[in-house]
């Protein structure tokens, strides 16, 4: 006898969940559990990192995400109002730095501004101004292609009302677009804070005084001077999902307002 669709996709479903407790199953008798605990779990050799070196990592993890964003930012700004310009050489610069930036990696940056660029130059900037510019170039050619999209998105005949009103095109565009421009790509532009506190990782490779260390520094330096396998990292990663899950439900959040508002 031929079963039903909703008998078959019962058995589907009691297979699948089968499929899953034998796999658990077979997890917890293959997995040597004193040995995952000491490389995961071992706390309570943290004794040294708490509380000093766990509040200097995420405060300066904070710290460079800010800088570094304020400063993509306003650079993404600049570079997607040149790309949308009439002149053709601003055009050209905004988007061969675009698409430079993007198709780059972010630690190649990193060490140009790190060690590049004073051997080059002869410059000796401070590890933030470092960590500022180099992940702030890489944040705002991303940010420059989103703000594009936003300010293409506003209906122009928004502008239009306001120079027949007699206002500036420049002032149109600072109190009617911008603003307009920067609330449809919220959601976009918090996912972007949430990789830029990711790439703030990345600072570990200039070396930094101790003042300075960001969340990936200190695990780095945890797992050679503590005997605690990479239980220091498992923490400085936990740091980091308590930056990142709030951000990401704020981001959810927006989505969901402007999903609303275009019903």
């Amino acid at each position: 006898m031929a079963m039903t669709t909703s008998q078959r996709a019962r058995m589907s479903k009691t297979i699948q969940i089968a499929i899953f407790v034998i796999a658990i199953i077979a997890i917890l008798f293959a997995v040597d559990w004193e040995k995952t605990r000491y490389a995961f779990f071992s706390f309570e050799k943290l004794g040294p990192m708490f509380p000093d070196m766990i509040l200097i990592g995420l405060k300066n993890t904070l710290f460079y995400t800010v800088i570094s964003f304020a400063f993509g930012l306003t650079l993404g700004l600049i570079l997607a109002l040149m790309k949308m310009a009439s002149f053709a050489p601003y055009r050209w610069f905004a988007t061969a730095f675009i698409e430079f930036f993007r198709g780059i990696p972010a630690i190649l940056v990193l060490l140009a501004f790190g060690f590049g660029l004073p051997q080059a130059f002869g410059t000796n900037w401070p590890q933030p101004v470092n960590v500022m510019f180099a992940l702030g170039l890489v944040s705002a050619a991303y940010i420059a292609e989103t703000l594009r999209a936003g300010l293409q998105a506003v209906p122009k005949g928004q502008t239009e009302a306001a120079r027949s009103l007699g206002m500036p095109a420049w002032r149109a565009m600072v109190t009617i677009v911008i603003p307009q421009a920067f609330k449809i790509v919220l959601p976009p532009m918090t996912n972007e804070i949430i990789l830029l506190t990711k790439d703030t990782s990345l600072a570990f490779i200039l070396g930094a005084a101790f003042a300075q260390y960001e969340m990936t520094k200190f695990g780095r330096d945890g797992i050679s001077s503590l005997d605690a396998g990479i239980t220091p990292l498992v923490v400085a990663g936990l740091l980091y999902l308590v930056i990142t899950i709030p951000l990401s439900l704020v981001a959810r959040k927006f989505e969901s307002r402007s999903a609303r508002t275009k019903r």
